[in-house]
């Protein structure tokens, strides 16, 4: 049978094609970010890379290390559309590498017209012909010094240009302290004229070399820099610890500037953040040095800059030690960038507006990169950045849900001894801070937390990743002087002082003990021990002695440090502290202060789940996500932080209840074996009265 055809109008076909093409035809990217570009005119233009460019769009990727680091692959969902929404081609365009070229000087005695007063002197620099510069150094001056400086430029030698007004050189062998260069706005020039400040301090000889910098054609972008805020963490005695937010993850920070209060100074500080380490987040080192400075009246030489690897966390923790200092005052805290690429693109003196946020996207490739080759950016107008547009209401700038196992295998609530909940809140990564309790009650640190289970309202496991911070968790204790030892407490003609301190829970990993006290003068030996009841091997009750340590402070002017006591402690809820004081009034203590070691569980949560963390159990071994080979996404994007609910004691609709102790438990067993045992001594003599009737 043959089909008839159907006669299909010309036009009505090509309208049913043209909507199948419709159909077919991929949906434009969407972009959580979009800014106005302002061009300015027509031509070629470069366009500085921001810090909110960089926290929203695709992070580079940095290779090699700090002395020879490179970046690449950023940005690729960056796009650049016209008023017309047109696609607007552009690169990035790295500076070309050129060595510095440096002119040297004849150093020459300054004009006697301009000779200084009797409290400054100096030197003038000539270099022949007239030549553009932007920096100086001087060189051969014989150490140490710290000078205060006046420096102008002249092309005459007759009429002169204030370049730095109060500028400042040093070279401090021995604090490692060395400045003598001087950076200032670019001009031509053939003469340098320096002027020592010599006010508090002798005169110097002329330098035996100073050298110019010459501007060449290549401009670098200007360096990128940018405030971060900062908070001070809970720390041990003689540590200083902070927590620096920064506006993103993976951004290419290669140093952090720090504004500290106070005069000299002399302090170690190192730079973390969570690295993956196997199946856990373990703090890493990302860089550190010695934070150095000296005052020498109203002159300062300071190096207060710490070079890092760039982070891949949008936080980092800084760890001063301080010493028998006081706690470091710090004030304020910059990120410096890596030197990062122009964004050049060809303008038609249109608007141009710039969308990024869309990590599916895969890098672009134009046409303009013919002209990549043949590219000068030193003489290229530069466009500007507008503000990011503000997104309408309901639209979601968290952006798409990573790719990670939100759910895992059902598993019942009501076999774990503990159950607390997790606040609900927005969809995204959350931290969970693991308290006193659920180190305590859990199977802890020593089995890697290998009963937590974080449970969702359908009985289904959600997958986490457990996270050791570097810094430790604190807690207050009481602390009570007694009027009389206790009865354990052997007695003893020296004079001691006996106080309470009530612990928290009677299993805590690696406790730390910190003790205060308001004297300023003394030496005291200080033991810590436990009471313990009659055993075995005594009738009596016992103190046994978990640390002992030799405490002593000789300034008057200065408060004394604080004592920790690192305790080998087990299974007790309250601790004895001993102050053997000799012939001494009593040492006052102030307070007390257990340090444990700090974790936290990172999650996926989705938008109002409700979650709870359970544990309680020893028959569980270490669990098993496949969260464990995505945990780099977990790392480098911010989670917020959520505190545990209450702690509820066991019960049995939440978990399995804990009847008897052991050892009432074998005491209970042990008499109804006993018990067995006599009914069965007791039948067998029944049989065998009974046989010997019946015989």
């Amino acid at each position: 049978m043959i089909t008839p055809s159907v006669y299909v109008p010309p036009a009505l076909a090509a309208l049913l094609l043209a909507t199948a093409s419709a159909q077919q035809a991929p949906a434009p990217p969407t972009f959580r970010f979009e800014r106005p570009v302002t061009t300015d005119g027509s031509g070629p233009r470069r366009l500085a890379i921001d810090v909110t460019l960089l926290a929203g769009g695709r992070p580079f990727q940095t290779v090699g290390d700090l002395n020879n680091l490179r970046l690449a692959g950023g940005l690729a969902d960056l796009r650049l559309f016209d008023a017309a929404g047109r696609e607007v081609g552009y690169l990035l365009v790295p500076n070309p590498p050129e060595q510095p070229t440096w002119k040297s000087a004849s150093i020459l005695a300054i004009a006697p017209v301009d000779t200084p007063t009797e409290k400054s002197s100096g030197f003038e620099a000539a270099f022949g012909d007239a030549i553009t510069i932007d920096r100086f150094h001087v060189d051969g001056l014989p150490p140490p010094f710290l000078k205060r400086i006046r420096l102008e430029g002249s092309g005459d030698r007759a009429h002169w240009t204030l370049l730095v007004a109060e500028g400042t050189v040093f070279d401090l062998p021995d604090e490692r302290l060395r400045q003598t260069d001087l950076s200032f706005t670019p001009g031509s020039f053939r003469y340098l004229r320096l002027t020592w400040d010599d006010t508090n301090s002798g005169r110097l000889p002329r330098p035996s070399a100073a050298v110019a910098r010459e501007v060449r054609t290549v401009v670098a972008p200007p360096p990128l820099t940018t405030p971060l805020a900062f908070e001070r963490r809970p720390s041990e005695p003689g540590r200083s610890r902070f927590r620096i937010r920064l506006p993103g993850g993976r951004l290419p920070i290669v140093a952090l500037d720090f504004d500290i209060g106070g005069g000299h100074l002399l302090r170690s500080a190192t730079i973390f953040e969570a690295r993956l380490a196997g199946s856990e987040a373990v703090p890493m080192i990302l860089g550190g040095d010695i934070l150095r400075r000296v005052v020498q009246g109203e002159l300062t030489a300071a190096s207060l800059r710490l070079g890092m690897n760039p982070p891949v966390e949008p936080q980092l923790d800084l760890v001063v030690e301080d010493g028998n200092n006081p706690p470091v005052d710090l004030r304020g805290v910059t990120g410096v960038f890596a030197e990062l690429p122009w964004i050049y693109f060809e303008s038609d003196g249109g608007a141009l507006v710039a969308r990024y946020g869309n990590s599916s996207l895969t890098a672009p490739r134009y046409d303009i990169e013919a002209v990549r080759p043949s590219l000068k950016v030193d003489s290229m107008p530069e466009a500007r950045w507008g503000e990011t547009r503000a997104r309408a209401p309901g639209e979601d700038l968290s952006g798409p849900a990573p790719a990670l196992p939100t759910v895992g295998a059902a598993l019942d609530s009501s076999s774990f001894r503990y159950v607390r909940t997790i606040p609900p809140g927005d969809t995204g990564l959350i931290a969970v801070s693991l308290d006193a309790a659920a180190l305590a009650h859990s199977t802890g640190v020593a089995r890697t937390f290998a009963d937590l289970r974080v449970i969702d309202a359908a009985g289904r496991q959600v997958p986490y990743l457990v996270e050791r911070a570097s810094e430790p968790l604190s807690l207050d204790l009481s602390l009570e002087r007694l009027s009389t030892a206790p009865e354990a407490m052997q007695p003893s003609e020296a004079v001691r002082s006996v106080y309470r301190v009530t612990w928290p829970f009677d299993r805590l990993p690696s406790p730390r003990l910190v003790l205060t006290t308001s004297a300023r003068v003394f030496r005291r030996q200080v033991e810590v021990g436990v009471e313990r009841g009659p055993d075995r091997r005594r009738r009596d009750p016992w103190i046994e002695s978990v640390a002992s340590e030799s405490w002593e402070h000789v300034d008057q002017e200065t408060p004394a440090p604080a004592l920790v006591l690192p305790l080998q402690l087990a299974g007790a809820k309250e601790l004895l502290v001993i102050v053997w004081e000799g012939d001494n009034s009593p040492l006052p203590l102030v307070s007390a202060r257990v340090l444990l070691p700090a974790y936290r569980l990172r999650l996926f949560r989705e938008r109002g789940a409700s979650l709870r963390l359970a544990y309680g159990r020893d028959d569980l071994s270490s669990p098993q996500y496949d969260l464990a080979l995505l945990a780099p996404q977990l790392l480098g994007v911010a989670a917020g932080e959520v505190t545990l609910g209450a702690e509820q004691a066991p019960t049995a609709a939440t978990g399995v209840v804990e009847l008897l102790s052991p050892r009432a438990f074998w005491g209970v067993l042990i008499v109804a074996v006993i018990v067995l045992l006599a009914l069965v001594v007791r039948l067998v003599r029944k049989t065998d009265a009974e046989s010997v009737g019946s015989g």
